[in-house]
């Protein structure tokens, strides 16, 4: 399967993303991101500790604090690279499936690591431009 259709299966299976670095100021990426996600249907839930609410979603300071019985199947990291090793092994802690790094978030071992746990991962990449790629297949709408 191509990198192409690993993330089209990707986007189609998943339901709820966690979005760490979430931001509550208009205008910042991760703010437009995830509010084009949650246009598109899925569920987001928003990590930072700075914030109690982003979205109509109550925010949470770690990967760890959400509850378990929160299914997560995707962790969108609009963090400075440095942070995603302690991301990743929180994502793995927590069994999600994929890692997804936004543009400019690069983390080679963080990656290898994350594939060895059976995680899959996407890095360097938007999830927004992403999903309008292939918006037609993933919603049916032009």
């Amino acid at each position: 399967m191509t990198d192409f259709e690993q993330i089209t299966a990707l986007l189609k299976r998943a339901r709820t993303i966690a979005v760490v670095g979430l931001s509550d100021q208009p205008g910042r990426a991760s703010r437009e991101v995830a509010a084009y996600l949650q246009a598109q249907g899925y569920r987001i839930i928003p990590v930072n500790p700075s914030v109690q609410e982003v979205l109509g979603e109550r925010s949470f300071s770690s990967l760890l604090e959400i509850p378990t019985e929160e299914r997560v199947d995707v962790v969108d990291v609009f963090r400075r690279s440095e942070f995603v090793p302690e991301i990743v092994d929180q994502a793995i802690q927590r069994k999600i499936p994929a890692v997804w790094m936004q543009e400019g978030v690069i983390h080679e071992e963080a990656a290898q690591k994350a594939r060895a746990a059976g995680v899959f991962v996407v890095m360097n990449r938007c999830m927004l431009k992403e999903h309008a790629l292939r918006r037609k297949e993933l919603t049916g709408i032009e």
